[in-house]
């Protein structure tokens, strides 16, 4: 999905060219207040050539009044191309994406059974239905979205998230959801549709990057009533001139009104204000991020609490067995084989790493009739019984209230190396065997290489840091500090994680969290910024306003830094727009007023060769400005996690500044230029 190529390929200018004129259209121009007066303009301006034509001698030359014309219309295609060029690149994504949506066949399947005994009918995948269920194996394309309820397979993503290492999904747990147009690569599933036909996630995406469903938000219609307010105060302006132009008794011809119009009002980022909008998605869909809405990303730019499960993201993931620690009057092997035939049947990573361990051979664990006892969120622990043997390991408290029911005291030792583990940030795990405490194994999270930076590096964005965990408090403290979080949420619950983020965004905090279960939904609906992973469950991914395709743990943080690029990209390009406004005043001011109030000719601090290469200088660099930026507004600004105040000044004093400087060096050469054929 992710595409590096050049912003500027030749099919997309070819599209934006021609969009840029159909968007002449005034009821398309109407959306955009600032560039539909221009375009009011411009018609004026043609009216005042056609009027010239006719006999009227008293508004300039027929040439210059046409130039004007021929620049203020070159205005308007520029911002037009913005626009076009940001949903072209929208366009050509959405055109590869439905290469992977052609029609493919469906096995449709009438009820759950065995895995390769289904009666199947083929049928297109169009006359799938919601509810309906669908058999694949290997070879097959997966005709719709959908939740694994029986199987498990290997599947190719890479259509859709362009990463080509095949994902592993099964039914049961939060790694059940399959995507339309997905291929799978081994096994056989069996799924039941999600969605209807026209609602698929490809479908959702397809018209996300088309642009059909962006709106405006409300940062950028705020902006537009913001630039819009200008707009009305400088024809107030330029119509006020009038009578002061009559009153000195100097002539102002209506290309000059115009002109002066055109130039005063923020054109620059009226013109790229809906490019930098579609652009601040289309960047955080090249990071394989899918946002339902320009307000999702816009909003994690203002983000000020982000919630980060411990397990993948803070941590590797899998806990491994470091150390086993036998009760007094325990012989170690005994305990390291009774440790070793607890984990046989279990397959998480922590219980293939305490066999790994404990290292013993498959024949050193053989045992007769064993019945295993799987881990339950109820029991909280697992193990085997055989013969007359009953073997448990599981959470301190859990082992220890099953010993104490059996009238069997918990040893001080154990309790000790409970305490110990936990307070090293280690996850302890008691044995026992017949209801007698005989010892525990110490699991480890690994944290994750340059995590404390990265949270360093949110910290100075003023983003406070949150990880949810279900280990204990002191195991959770002990994490937490070292990976350089703010706070914790330990033994976590569904709820719990829903009653943090309602009391930050009580006291007005905007939060972001990321999830992949059916658990995390509440959660993902209530944050502001809600990312569902791709791999989670259908409800995860509707709860949340954003999907990431690439299932990684840390892309939030990536999600805030787009955010904020947005924010910044428009702030800064209309800073530079206002500032502009100043360097067009003194070129036009005094070119108006120079004949009748010759001592304005102070105020012609750019030494300007006459009122007409002044007025057309000062257009031309309105008009060419905006092309020269669009580059900027399509990358964004780039972003740097230093304080507010801190990007406040070196914003002003590169873009504010610069806005002042640039045109007073671009009208000058540009007049140089003119007053050639002048």
């Amino acid at each position: 999905m992710a595409n590096k190529s050049s912003l500027f390929q030749k099919s997309l200018l070819q599209s934006a060219i021609k969009q840029s004129v159909v968007k002449l259209n005034p009821k398309l121009m109407f959306r955009n207040p600032v560039m539909f007066t221009v375009e009011i303009g411009t018609a004026i301006m043609l009216g005042v050539c056609i009027w010239i034509l006719s006999g009227n001698t008293t508004q300039g030359s027929f040439m210059y009044n046409f130039i004007v014309f021929l620049v203020l219309l070159a205005t308007l295609l520029f911002a037009n191309f913005a626009e076009a060029i940001a949903e072209a690149r929208g366009k050509a994504q959405a055109d590869s994406l439905r290469k992977t949506r052609e029609e493919t066949p469906a096995k449709k399947v009438a009820e759950v059974g065995k895995i390769y005994s289904h009666q199947v009918d083929i049928i297109p995948s169009s006359q799938l239905k919601k509810g309906d269920l669908f058999f694949c194996e290997a070879g097959d394309i997966i005709p719709s979205d959908g939740e694994i309820i029986e199987g498990l397979a290997t599947i190719d993503e890479s259509a859709i998230t362009g990463e080509s290492a095949p994902v592993i999904r099964e039914a049961g747990g939060d790694k059940s959801s399959v995507t339309g147009g997905t291929k799978v690569l081994s096994d056989a599933i069996t799924v039941r549709v999600t969605t209807e036909q026209g609602e698929s996630f490809l479908d959702k995406m397809i018209a996300l990057v088309e642009g059909a469903s962006r709106q405006k938000t409300p940062n950028e219609i705020a902006l537009t009533i913001l630039l819009a307010g200008f707009t009305l105060v400088f024809i107030i302006v330029t119509i006020t001139l009038k009578p002061f132009a009559d009153y000195a008794n100097t002539p102002i011809t209506i290309a000059a009104f115009i002109a002066l119009f055109v130039c005063l009002i923020p054109t620059t980022i009226g013109g790229l204000l809906s490019a930098i909008g579609i652009a601040g998605m289309d960047r955080a869909l090249r990071a394989n991020v899918i946002t339902k809405s320009g307000r999702a990303v816009e909003t994690a730019g203002d983000i000020d609490v982000l919630l980060l499960d411990k397990t993948g993201t803070i941590t590797i993931g899998n806990r491994k067995a470091t150390h086993f620690y036998p009760a007094n009057s325990i012989d170690e092997k005994h305990f390291i084989r009774c440790v070793a035939l607890s984990s046989i049947s279990d397959d998480t990573p922590e219980g293939k790493s305490i066999i790994e361990l404990a290292g013993l051979q498959p024949q050193q664990l053989s045992i007769i009739n064993p019945r295993f006892i799987k881990f339950t969120a109820e029991t909280r622990c697992s193990g085997v019984d055989f013969e007359n043997i009953r073997i448990r390991k599981g959470a301190s408290d859990a082992i220890k209230n099953l010993c104490e029911q059996a009238g069997n005291k918990f040893p001080e030792e154990t309790a000790a190396h409970v305490h110990t583990i936990s307070a090293n940030g280690g996850t302890p795990l008691v044995v026992a065997e017949n209801e007698k405490i005989i010892g525990v194994i110490e699991l480890q999270d690994i944290i994750k290489p340059g995590i404390h930076e990265r949270f360093e590096r949110l910290r100075k964005m003023g983003i406070k840091t949150v990880m949810v965990t279900g280990d204990n408090p002191l195991t959770a403290k002990f994490i937490a500090e070292k990976a350089g979080v703010d706070d914790f949420i330990a033994e976590a619950k569904p709820e719990d994680k829903m009653n943090y983020i309602k009391k930050e965004q009580a006291e007005g905090r905007l939060v972001a969290m990321m999830g992949d279960g059916t658990n995390d939904a509440p959660a993902l609906a209530q944050a502001d910024v809600g990312v569902a992973m791709n791999s989670g469950t259908q409800a995860a991914k509707e709860a949340g306003n954003m999907v990431d395709l690439d299932n990684d743990p840390t892309k939030l943080i990536e999600v805030v830094e787009i955010g904020k690029q947005l924010l910044m990209t428009r702030g800064t390009l209309t800073t530079f727009s206002i500032a502009n406004d100043v360097a067009k005043y003194f070129a036009i001011i005094p070119a108006l007023f120079i004949v009748g109030i010759p001592s304005l000719q102070g105020l012609n601090i750019m030494q300007l060769h006459s009122p007409e290469s002044a007025i057309l200088s000062a257009v031309i660099f309105n008009a060419i400005i905006i092309p020269l930026l669009i580059p900027l507004a399509l990358k964004g600004v780039a972003y740097k996690p230093i304080g507010a105040s801190a990007l406040l000044r070196r914003n002003l004093l590169i873009y504010g500044l610069g806005g002042v400087l640039v045109p007073f060096v671009g009208i000058k050469l540009i007049d140089l230029f003119v007053a050639l054929f002048i």
